[in-house]
């Protein structure tokens, strides 16, 4: 069985985790990321990055942790 998928390192701007660098996935049909952050506007929630028109990784929002 071979694994299909392709990542990269996209760097974070804007938000609680700017400048960050993390691998995404590049065959995955949804690109938001949501990251574990204790350092959001919910402790222990996430914080929500998507690409924008330009592809940059953008902060969206904060989740609580018990959010779905």
């Amino acid at each position: 069985m071979s694994d299909d998928t392709i990542t990269i390192k996209v760097e974070l701007h804007g938000g609680p985790l700017d400048g960050r660098t993390v691998p995404v996935s590049l065959t995955d049909e949804d690109p938001w990321i949501a990251l574990h952050n204790d350092g959001c506007a919910y402790p222990g929630g996430r914080s929500l990055y998507a690409p924008d028109t330009a592809g940059r990784w953008v902060w969206q929002d904060d989740q609580p942790a018990d959010a779905s």
